[in-house]
């Protein structure tokens, strides 16, 4: 696999970047996580007047092994027909994209079918869905790398095409059952703390996911590296997603994270190289039990909490139009001396 260099922002913009944002006509600090975001994004760039161009949402879908076991009341063909919707134009993600003017990107990572060719679907097959990880890995470490390699081409794809911001989500039924055994193996908490409800489980659905995850994870005990975690419970879409992620930070772009399932593709991103996080933007805090934990694991600030847990980035592609404010104040907002307008007086 690949090895991945990825260093921290140049900070040398900083303090320039903060008398500009200082300097803006509004008290100091007035406009919270915005300022915030006006700084990381120029430092990103390294720039005092940063740009957003050409933002896609990559949408990486594959099927899982694990809903042999019971742990979601949807059955497998549902990733397929939600394909087929994106594809369609018909998803929630679609209707937001269209919005605020963002591509949507479908990557077939592991779904069980074969889709006849389509000028939105990126073909990146890994196989026809995992195995169940309640039985044995649900993939090979050869075939994870692989996943991962395919991720990080894409998303190099859409940065040579003029992207600077990728928005990041997934679909896959059972998909939040890897999720929760990745946070659990990785963050070192039990699986109860890491399960949720996914796409509508009731109490007895929840425990009994549980049970399957907690068992899964002592069969697979011993395990070593976040390599061979995400090899043993992850899905072909979310290992391509670590890789698309990896490579997004590797080339300087601003990542925007979505829900519970992009939180724990990051997690295992950030267990590789831990420099990523600079480049992360946390859009929502998902309504998925769980993730406000796994968000807390990573010291990360979510933009927004609307009680989401589509999943397919939508939170993601919610939260870009406030990256948006951010970049354009910076840019556009009139400065004290510019407006004529008095600063605070000193003291």
């Amino acid at each position: 696999m690949q090895t991945f260099e990825i260093t921290p922002p140049d900070r040398s913009l900083e303090a320039e970047l903060r008398a500009k944002i200082n300097n803006k006509t509004k008290p100091l600090g007035a406009l919270g996580s915005l300022e915030h975001l006006a700084l990381q994004v120029g430092l990103v760039q390294n720039t005092l007047s940063p740009m957003l161009n050409r933002p896609v949402v990559m949408v990486f879908a594959g099927d899982h092994g694990i809903v042999e076991t019971g742990v979601s009341p949807y059955p497998q063909a549902v990733t397929r027909q939600m394909v087929l919707n994106f594809l369609a134009g018909g998803a929630g993600v679609n209707v937001f994209a269209r919005q605020h003017g963002m591509l949507v990107r479908v990557i077939d990572a592991g779904v069980n079918h074969v889709f006849e060719a389509h000028p939105d679907l990126v073909d990146a097959k890994i196989a026809m869905g995992t195995c169940n990880f309640a039985e044995e890995p649900a993939m090979t470490e050869s075939r994870c790398k692989e996943s991962i390699e395919k991720g990080a081409a894409l998303a190099l794809k859409e940065i040579v095409a003029g992207s600077n911001i990728l928005a990041f989500g997934e679909m896959g039924i059972g998909n939040t059952s890897s999720a929760a055994a990745l946070m659990a193996v990785l963050c070192d908490l039990p699986a109860k703390s890491c399960v949720g409800r996914g796409t509508g489980l009731d109490e007895a659905g929840v425990l009994h996911k549980a049970v399957v995850i907690e068992r899964a994870i002592q069969l697979h005990a011993g395990l070593r590296t976040p390599l061979q975690a995400l090899a043993a419970f992850g899905g072909f879409e979310i290992a391509m997603m670590v890789g698309a992620m990896l490579g997004a930070a590797q080339n300087k772009a601003v990542l925007l994270i979505d829900g519970f399932i992009a939180t724990a593709a990051l997690l295992v991103a950030s267990r590789i190289q831990p420099a990523i996080l600079h480049y992360c933007v946390f859009a929502h805090c998902s309504d998925e039990a769980g993730h406000d934990l796994l968000l807390k694991q990573l010291n990360a600030e979510p933009l927004l909490q609307l009680n989401m847990r589509l999943g397919e980035g939508t939170g993601a592609v919610m939260a870009y139009p406030l990256v948006q404010a951010a970049v354009n104040f910076l840019n556009d907002m009139a400065s004290f001396e510019s407006a004529g307008v008095s600063g605070k007086a000193a003291r």
